[in-house]
């Protein structure tokens, strides 16, 4: 087959490869991956002169041959995950078109690197590779390396020479536990997009780190050893994103202010909460520079658990840029009043900040607020501005007594208050109006019972004729009893799910979205509906059944499902919009009917 051009031979059971191959002397693309039998390639294979990509990945390869360097037109070669091959031969260094190699998770010892080789490669992967301890200060000469991967290698150092790639843009360090220091010439590579160092064991960044001037992107999560941030660090003029997640880093340098392109800063640390009212570990306090407030492009920040104490600086509400700010599981007592002028903030998350007492008037365009587990909060501030408020979630807020503005949240579909006082509860329960009540996807609050006219199931469903199945409402009353159970340690309760069955076997099992655990054994109403795009909607068919089961086996122990109640919404049942108090019981909308149970 003199013409053949590209030959794919992936997961078969073929040991060897024929001493005819040389034959195919137009062929461009040869892929053995996953062939786990082939051992060794045949010395013709160097005769495949126009042989574009060769893919080797997975294969029990124990060698290469030496011809492998005549292949003058191979640009890509893949060698990852092959776990005998622990040398690659000097001879690659003559493949002057190779553009990417790839030897991730390879048993090679050692990088076949010289200089002037592979003057063509812009992609090297040699991540995974567990044997590969050294890097050679050869590979400062692979001079249009654009990407560079040494992920979970025990390399110990990087040569100095690393900082004569001058055209890199992507370095992978992650997981590298071995590597404690960067060089001084990493500040030489100014061409560096993007930098990945989580779950490195690097204890500092050099002076020099803040020469990076394209740096877009740097991520070095679970970098444990790292204390502090160089002070040039706010020269880092191009960064957009820092993800520096679980690090040992307390305090900013005065110049972080300057990073004036910065949109992502994720700094948080665990706990995400607080096993109970009142206990925690000795929380570690972070002092934030007085420049923070100069990140005027600051689109999202993260700073749960970092440590935050006595009050958040006024200043913050010059970020107003802001959509997601995430402040939960901190120790300040008030939020400023300059809140209000984060008028692009959507999400807004307090959860478990247990000193928290009032929160003062919010952002009109929010979508989301969680003020979940704040144990003091006692007042919040009118909420009718917060057309768009999609969820609010009150959960374990046992000294608040009231919502102002509650009932005039027109796009509210998730309401969350389990675990609140019963006071609290009964004045939310006479604001829930059926247009609320329509719009309601998830709401829970404290309750032991559930609406007369909801059906215990199972229930199998029948199709009405001329009406469609327009939704499902399930109604629940659970109990935590906080005697056995051990702290949660989750923001829902995972134990209840709904099922649907044919001919009695499970066909769809769903988990219900109950968010918001209480800290206290009192029943809890939880009430889910479902509509028309939802899988329990359009998986039903004539004949099926639907149930309502405790998880088995369960995730956490202590969690009674006490009541539940199932009910059918059909076409017409709740598409009546004008005033139904001259109709009778069974003419009710089903929101209708819900604000009246309530």
């Amino acid at each position: 087959m003199p013409c053949l051009k590209e030959l794919f031979l992936d997961e078969t059971g073929i040991k060897e490869l024929p001493g005819s191959i040389f034959r195919l002397e137009n062929l461009q693309k040869l892929s053995l991956k996953s062939c786990r039998s082939i051992q060794e390639l045949p010395m013709c294979i160097g005769t495949l002169t126009s042989l574009e990509e060769l893919d080797l990945s997975s294969t029990s390869l124990q060698n290469l041959p030496s011809s492998i360097g005549s292949l003058k037109n191979l640009q890509k070669l893949s060698l990852m995950h092959c776990a005998s091959l622990s040398k690659i031969p000097d001879t690659i260094k003559e493949l002057k078109s190779l553009n990417k190699l790839f030897i991730y998770g390879s048993a090679v010892e050692e990088l076949p690197l010289s200089l002037g080789s592979l003057p063509c490669l812009t992609d090297f992967s040699a991540g995974g590779c567990k044997l590969l301890k050294h890097v050679p200060s050869s590979i400062g000469g692979l001079n249009s390396l654009l990407e560079l991967e040494l992920d979970w290698t025990p390399i110990e150092t990087l040569p100095a020479e690393i900082g004569d790639l001058h055209f890199i843009q992507k370095l992978g360090l992650r997981n590298c536990k071995s590597l404690k220091v960067l060089p001084e010439s990493i500040g030489n590579m100014d061409t560096l997009h993007s930098l990945f160092l989580a779950g490195s064991n690097i204890e500092k960044l050099p002076e020099t780190f803040g020469k990076l001037e394209n740096l877009v992107l740097l991520r070095m999560d679970n970098c444990k050893m790292i204390k502090r941030l160089p002070e040039s660090f706010g020269d880092l003029k191009s960064l957009h994103g820092l993800y520096m997640k679980e690090t040992s880093v307390v305090e900013l340098p005065e110049s972080f202010g300057n990073l004036s392109n910065l949109r992502v800063l994720k700094i948080l640390k665990k706990p995400l909460f607080r096993s109970s009212p009142g206990t925690s570990e000795e929380p570690t306090f972070v002092e934030v520079p007085n420049s923070f407030s100069n990140l005027l492009s600051l689109e999202e920040i993260d700073a749960r658990g970092w440590g935050i104490w006595g009050k958040v600086p006024d200043d913050l509400g010059n970020l107003s840029s802001l959509k997601i700010l995430e402040l939960g599981n901190n120790y300040f007592h008030s939020l400023p009043s300059s809140l209000e002028g984060l008028w692009n903030l959507k999400v807004f998350t307090l959860y478990d900040c247990q000193e928290l007492k009032c929160v003062p008037p919010l952002p009109w365009k929010l979508e989301r607020l969680n003020l979940a587990n704040c144990f003091s909060l006692e007042s919040i501030s009118d909420l009718s501005k917060l057309q768009i408020l999609d969820e609010l979630n009150l959960t374990n807020c046992g000294k608040v007594d009231d919502v102002p503005g509650l009932e005039h949240l027109k796009a509210l579909k998730r309401l969350y208050m389990s675990g609140c006082n019963s006071r609290f509860s009964v004045a939310v329960k006479k604001r829930l109006s059926k247009a609320s009540l329509k719009m309601m996807v998830n709401l829970s609050l404290p309750g032991n019972r559930i609406p007369d006219w909801f059906s215990q199931g199972p229930i199998t469903f029948s199709p009405q004729p001329n009406r469609e199945l327009r939704g499902v409402i399930l109604a629940v009353v659970v109990a935590l009893n906080q005697d056995c159970i051990d702290d949660y340690q989750l923001p829902d309760v995972m134990e209840v799910q709904a099922q649907i069955l044919k001919l009695d076997s499970p066909l769809y099992t769903h988990t219900l979205h109950l968010s918001g655990v209480p800290r206290t054994s009192d029943d809890q109403l939880h009430i889910c509906r479902y509509s028309t795009l939802h899988p329990m909607i359009w998986t039903f068919k004539d004949g099926y059944t639907i149930q309502v089961v405790k998880r088995e086996p369960p995730i956490k122990q202590g969690v009674e499902l006490k009541m539940h109640g199932i009910h059918f919404v059909y076409e017409g049942d709740d598409d009546f919009k004008g005033e139904e108090h001259v109709l009778n019981e069974t003419q009710l909308t089903v929101s209708q009917k819900l604000a009246n149970f309530f």
